[in-house]
């Protein structure tokens, strides 16, 4: 049932994997040079659940596939790697500089695993939405690449649910019933890689049985920032007559150190410096899932999907803090307020939030005595958050005549529902010489809240119902319409008090239609409109109120409700593949336009206590472009070229804190940003050109360049401080195949040794002393990407 999506002219990167393989029993080894593939498909999936599907040219919206073989292409699978060279419309922001927890980008919008970033894309396993459930988070490294079958990146369409703004990635996973025989990757190269994978799938009758795992661990390219996966998934499925039943297991225990951003002048000393340290990540993940799939008849069948899925994360962040000896002012003068009052009476025997900000208390109400004897101070932000949820889907496809047309016709339902217990801590220490945090054991304790240990419980229930169907005018000439009503309930329990009291509900319908028209063989058209929402998350809707900010790593206050997002998409079109000129030769090509406006935007903006921030409705956003692609392939040889537009921008004037910003107001420390500037972090331009050569039968040599303009810093909209620089990076890639089961494969990533930075924003330096960039004075942050780096491994086939 499964199928090639229909903007398959979207072709990766040249690349070049070498594999290894035994054969244990007989199969068909793959050619060393595969021969050019098909890239129109008959159907393809738009919706969570893969049922019989609709032919691509009927899909009156873009729909980009990805494949096992784009995965393994250079060597061992690579799921966010692949997703940047194959999609022209993407592109990963390294902000916590781990190559494993990208924000990743599609028309300007992003999943992200931090808590806090907003979230505009949706994302599904084998049809479970996996955006977690505090936080709608996407912790893409809980899933084992080498265990993917193939994905789709989904532009704006209904179906996928909440946070679909800018579109869905959904993944499938692989079985015993599509992959047979087993396979072996090991992989190792620069800074202190070794990673080992594995897969196996058999089939006897009518049972099937697949498993796969992966082991990484690396010493990663900046100095403190070691990374370790563990990853597994498994699947058993039994198939009759008329259906299919599979049960599976995703399970994962992973450790990521991510240090963040760096001065940039601490990083023009050295791009591996850290500013501070640990900010360590630790994911773990169990999830099983039952999936079914039943032919009622010839015209109508059912598709369901129920699962169980307990996330836990920790996370530990040592960074500076503002906190001083109390400065003793105004004691001898009348109609100060009480708090000065009660700071002049402690005199500086007493830490303050700044030095002349409020008294700093610990868990035991008492005032926290100054212990930093002119050291600098620091902190351990702590956070365990633990979420069970559960949940399903139900839904039906009739492919049936209707007045005498073809007609096909798609109709859900899903309920999921989520329990998350999270706490979080702030310990006091200092920061020692090389910048990391040596703690006193003091927990900060404000009596107003502002700073202060938190325990909350937090349920959320979505429930959802769609439609979608397609009409046959004429056999050129179809007309798409359909919708999704989507209803969130949010409740947050305070453990520790009731401050964090609170239920919020949201309800929207969004409804979407399109057309579709092909105008030659092999040349289609199509235009679309559909309409989407987010709704607030646990976290912002804790932490709503300028006046009580948060810190970043997720400490809440009670405040009121923040109003849901809602998205409004246009696209259109062109498509094609084959050409009567090129005999011999496949191509394809993709060129299309694209406005998504969304009201209501929620963004993190950051308050005039460093380190915390809050949450608003922003106004109005948007996002337009063009995106456009080719791919001609010949007997042992394809290239490929992409380009993608993007203009991100403000559609609302706005006043922003931002009180690093060098062109910050002074007195007030915010930033204005007006209707048209440009959102941050959003590259403009992107282009991305590849292909790969086969020089003899064993021997295959590829290439991909992927270039980007620069972005905005994070806290400045208008661009007054400059760009974060835009970047060029080439890749080199080959393979050998040794016999038909063992392959040989080397990557060289970053061949020129680029220095750049994918992200940038501004923090506190002057305060701290930095012996690798003595005086540094600059307030820009950004996180630098790795040098040139070698991996080279070996596939055995079995």
């Amino acid at each position: 049932m499964r199928r090639r999506a229909l903007g398959a002219w979207v072709i990766g990167s040249c690349s070049m994997g070498i594999g290894l393989a035994f054969a244990a029993e007989p199969v068909t080894p793959a050619p060393a040079t595969p021969a050019p593939v098909a890239l129109a498909p008959v159907n393809v999936t738009t919706t969570p659940l893969v049922g019989p599907g609709i032919e691509a040219d009927k899909v009156p919206a873009n729909l980009t596939g990805v494949t096992k073989e784009d995965l393994s292409e250079r060597g061992a699978p690579d799921l966010t790697g692949t997703l940047e060279r194959r999609v022209p419309s993407v592109n990963l922001n390294a902000a916590q500089n781990n190559p494993f927890q990208p924000d990743l980008q599609f028309r300007g919008f992003t999943a992200s695993p931090l808590v806090g970033n907003a979230q505009g894309l949706a994302a599904y396993q084998n049809g479970v939405r996996v955006n977690e459930v505090f936080g709608d988070t996407v912790n893409l490294d809980l899933i084992p690449d080498i265990a993917i079958n193939d994905m789709d990146v989904v532009s704006n369409t209904p179906a996928f649910g909440l946070n679909a703004l800018g579109g869905a990635l959904s993944i499938r996973m692989k079985d015993g019933f599509t992959s047979q025989g087993g396979q072996l990757v090991f992989q190792g190269g620069s800074f202190g890689r070794v990673q080992g994978a594995f897969e196996y799938g058999r089939q006897i009758g009518n049972v099937a049985g697949y498993v796969a795992g992966q082991l990484l661990h690396e010493d990663g390219w900046r100095e403190h920032s070691p990374t370790t996966l563990r990853q597994f998934y498994g699947d058993i499925g039994v198939r009759g007559s008329r259906g299919q039943l599979n049960v599976n297991l995703t399970a994962a225990d992973n450790s990521l150190t991510g240090n963040g951003p760096a001065p940039i002048q601490l990083v023009e000393a050295a791009r591996s410096h850290v500013f501070t340290y640990p900010d360590n990540t630790r994911n773990r993940l169990v999830m099983p899932t039952v999936r079914a799939d039943y032919q009622v008849s010839d015209t109508l069948s059912l598709q369901g999907t129920a699962y169980l899925r307990h996330y836990e994360r920790k996370t530990l962040n040592g960074d500076t803090v503002d906190a001083e000896s109390c400065t003793v002012t105004d004691r001898n003068r009348d109609g100060i307020d009480d708090r000065t009052r009660e700071r002049t009476a402690l005199r500086t025997g007493q830490l303050c939030l700044n030095d002349t900000g409020p008294i700093l208390y610990d868990s035991q109400g008492r005032p926290i005595a100054d212990f930093l004897n002119d050291a600098r101070g620091g902190v351990l932000n702590r956070t365990n958050t633990q979420s069970t949820s559960g949940g399903g889907t139900l839904q039906g496809t009739l492919e049936e005549p209707l007045f005498g047309h073809r007609n096909f016709l798609v109709v859900g339902a899903s309920l999921d529902y989520g329990v998350t217990r999270f706490n979080a801590s702030s310990e006091l220490g200092t920061l020692t010489p090389d910048r990391t945090v040596d703690p006193v054991g003091l927990i900060i304790a404000q009596p107003d809240g502002e700073i202060a240990p938190v325990s909350i419980r937090a349920t959320n229930t979505y429930i959802g119902a769609y439609l979608s169907d397609t009409f046959n005018v004429t056999d050129a000439l179809a007309l798409t319409a359909g919708g999704r009503l989507n209803v969130a309930r949010i409740s947050t329990e305070d453990k520790l008090g009731s401050a964090l009291n609170g239920t919020n509900t949201y309800t929207r319908f969004n409804p979407a239609a399109g057309v579709t028209y092909q105008l030659d063989k092999g040349l289609s058209s199509y235009f679309g409109y559909s309409e989407s929402n987010r709704v607030p998350t646990a976290a912002e809707l804790s932490c709503a109120d300028p006046a009580r900010p948060c810190t970043l790593t997720n400490f809440f206050l009670s405040d009121p409700p923040l109003k849901q997002v809602v998205g409004r998409t246009w696209e259109a079109g062109l498509r094609g593949t084959d050409a009567p000129a090129l005999e011999g030769l496949r191509f394809s090509w993709n060129a299309g336009l694209f406005r998504t406006d969304l009201s209501n935007d929620i963004l993190n903006v950051a308050s005039g206590v460093r380190g915390r921030g809050y949450f608003l409705n922003a106004g109005d956003t948007r996002r337009q472009g063009i995106e456009a692609g080719t791919k001609l392939a010949g007997k042992g040889w394809s290239v490929y070229v992409q380009y993608a537009y993007i203009e991100a921008t403000f559609e609302s004037d706005l006043v922003l804190n931002s009180p690093d910003n060098p062109n910050r107001d002074r007195a007030t420390g915010t930033v204005r940003a007006h209707s048209g500037d440009s959102l941050p972090g959003v590259p403009a331009h992107r282009f991305k050109l590849g292909g790969s050569y086969s020089v003899t039968e064993s021997w295959t040599v590829g290439s991909a360049l992927t270039a980007y303009s620069g972005q905005t810093y994070t806290g400045d909209p208008s661009g007054s401080v400059g760009k974060v620089g835009g970047y060029a990076t080439l890749d080199l890639n080959t393979s050998y195949q040794v016999t038909n089961n063992i392959q040989l494969f080397g990557l060289v990533q970053n061949v020129t040794n680029a220095h750049y930075a994918t992200f940038g924003t501004f923090g506190g330096v002057r305060e701290i002393p930095l012996a690798e960039a003595p005086g540094a004075t600059d307030p820009r942050f950004i996180s630098a990407a790795p040098p040139r780096a070698v991996y080279g491994g070996v596939r055995v086939t079995f």
